[in-house]
């Protein structure tokens, strides 16, 4: 049985839920905006950079569960890191340096993953007919953070 250890979470994680919730807001505040000016097509999907699908404008209420659903489940999983995966070296005394590392990994990924959804629903609400870079960015960020993630678990416990 693996041991509970109740951890505080550092600053910069402070910052990013701060960061991660603002985005949530903002995109459930821009969705409620928006909604009475929009036309009933709007662009939905985006095939590389260009506009490949349009659909109703009331699809984009999927974005906005998803992106709720991600964050408290995340957040979920983020405070109980006893049911974290990790690898055999696991053992009492690097427990705590486990799952503080493994509780960042998550809460930055989940903060970075909810900026990228208000970025996707304020691309998708202002009409936009090619995708910003900065999504491409968003999209680097969050599989370097898996990569960084990675490379921080590993140094524990050599």
């Amino acid at each position: 049985m693996r041991p509970k250890i109740k951890l505080e979470k550092s600053i910069p994680e402070k910052i990013a839920n701060s960061i991660g919730y603002a985005a949530i807001l903002f995109l459930i505040i821009f969705f409620f905006a928006k909604m009475s000016t929009l036309p009933a097509e709007i662009p939905m999907h985006y095939n590389g950079n260009t506009v490949d699908r349009y659909g109703s404008k009331w699809e984009t209420i999927a974005l906005i569960l998803i992106a709720i659903a991600t964050q408290i489940g995340l957040e979920f999983l983020e405070r109980k890191p006893q049911l974290h995966n990790y690898p055999a070296r696991f053992n009492e005394e690097n427990a705590e340096e486990f799952y503080r590392a493994s509780s960042q990994i998550l809460n930055y990924t989940k903060n970075t993953i909810a900026v990228l959804m208000a970025f996707i629903m304020y691309e998708i609400l202002t009409l936009q007919e090619q995708l910003s870079p900065l999504f491409w960015i968003l999209i680097a960020l969050v599989i370097g953070l898996s990569i960084w993630g990675v490379m921080k678990m590993s140094r524990i416990g050599k």
